[in-house]
């Protein structure tokens, strides 16, 4: 660890990534964009390194860890492929979407990454960054969001700096992610059935047409098998009430459509772009003067239901 309050940051180039992945090796920590929002990854073999990420993060240690691979090979390596999984790579990797597969026993994996489940949660990421990295670093990665436990996501090089400080290494600063909300997370049940254990950019109907209709119900609710399942999550530190079409005076209103409010998430009711900017807008409103935030109504329907998940959460 760097002894500066400020950790390292570089351009996502040739000669940041080798920086990167060098850290990474030695059991270091760097935050990489993905095309979801900034991870903060660790080489998932080492029990150190993935300490030092609940460490970062202060994470609660029953919440699992998304493991990043480069390919369905390197997955294959650490979980059991059947062909609802191949199907589901072959539709959706690289890109947001992580599947919840039962673990390989010589699975060469911190036994904190897994939390004691008997599953892993893999994806294979699409931003050219994180790609560079892992085929650089050999490694897999374990990289959850790259802030503090419960707090807000971060989509850009200075929320990282600005939530974990001197507890990362480096920073590999890629721009804006382009997707702003975190990976779809999907359990595949022994026997056939599945299950959304968090809604996020790949909707349960994306899924339906892979590999037919859920059996039973198709988002999960209940026990903590998979990152972001905590009830009290991306919180932004002060109480937020949902459904707002007006403000009060001491609240920071964040719009939607024709609720204009103090910002927008989409002045043009473009979920995909609300999607993007729901952490950023999050992040305004935590630092406002007002010691309240309002989030105007948002549709419930496709990427609406992550966005709504992400809000309900703030709010709990």
């Amino acid at each position: 660890m760097s002894g500066n309050s400020h950790p390292d940051q570089h351009p996502a180039d040739a000669a940041g990534i080798a920086a990167a992945a060098a850290v990474l090796r030695r059991g270091g920590l760097v935050a990489v964009p993905t095309e979801t929002v900034y991870g903060l990854a660790a080489r998932a073999d080492s029990v150190a390194a993935v300490a030092a990420i609940y460490r970062a993060k202060g994470r609660p240690d029953f919440n699992p860890l998304i493991v990043h691979v480069p390919d369905v090979a390197a997955a294959a390596r650490l979980a059991r492929f059947d062909a609802r999984a191949l199907r589901l790579a072959q539709a959706f990797w690289p890109g947001p979407l992580t599947m919840v597969l039962p673990r390989r026993a010589d699975a060469p994996l911190a036994a904190a990454v897994t939390a004691g489940l008997p599953t892993v949660a893999i994806r294979c990421p699409a931003h050219p960054a994180m790609r560079a990295l892992l085929a650089e670093a050999g490694l897999p990665l374990a990289a959850p969001s790259a802030n503090c436990s419960g707090g807000v996501s971060p989509t850009c090089a200075a929320h990282v700096a600005a939530s974990l400080g001197a507890n990362v290494d480096l920073i590999l600063d890629g721009g804006a992610c382009a997707a702003g909300i975190e990976s779809t997370i999907v359990a595949l049940r022994e026997g056939g059935g599945w299950q959304v254990l968090r809604p996020g950019p790949i909707t349960a109907a994306d899924i339906a047409a892979i590999l037919g209709e859920a059996e039973g119900a198709a988002v999960a609710d209940g026990a903590i098998e998979a990152p972001g399942q905590l009830a009290s999550h991306y919180a932004p530190g002060k109480p937020v009430r949902l459904n707002a079409i007006a403000a009060e005076a001491d609240e920071f209103h964040i719009g939607f459509g024709a609720v204009a409010g103090d910002c927008s998430l989409s002045a043009g009711a473009d979920m995909a772009e609300a999607a993007a900017r729901l952490y950023a807008a999050l992040h305004d409103a935590a630092a406002a003067a007002q010691p309240r935030i309002a989030v105007a109504p948002i549709p419930d329907e496709g990427i609406g239901a992550a966005i709504n998940d992400r809000l309900r959460r703030a709010a709990a």
